[in-house]
């Protein structure tokens, strides 16, 4: 198993969020290459070799205030996040993904989403 962990994504990421589309492309791009430079280091840390063709990925969200969240929209604001394991060699293809239910928990110091791939046989 491998464990990503990355900051929240940015409003603008949420698919319910009405900002200008530049403003968007830019948090898109800058979470993807978060997310691809965090994914080759663990992919290096645990002596990744070779990309995963199937996995089940397990999304955690560490909010500081304990509210009642949609995991739908939780899951989409991640898809630069998948796309940037896809561009790090995490996985062979984006598509291949399986998404396991969104958790939400409660961390006041440090916010942020952890990501947990597992392979699928």
């Amino acid at each position: 198993m491998l464990s990503i962990t990355l900051p929240l994504p940015a409003k603008e990421l949420s698919p319910n969020s009405r900002c200008h589309f530049m403003a968007k492309a830019n948090k898109v791009k800058k979470y993807r290459l978060d997310a691809k430079y965090a994914a080759m280091i663990a992919a290096h840390d645990c002596g990744m070799q070779e990309p995963l063709e199937r996995v089940r990925i397990t999304a955690t969200f560490y909010h500081k205030q304990n509210r009642h969240r949609d995991a739908d929209n939780a899951l989409a604001s991640l898809k630069a996040a998948f796309d940037g394991l896809a561009d790090a060699g995490i996985v062979t293809n984006d598509r291949k993904i399986t998404h396991a239910p969104v958790e939400f928990c409660v961390d006041a110091d440090d916010p942020r989403v952890e990501l947990r791939i597992e392979v699928l046989t």
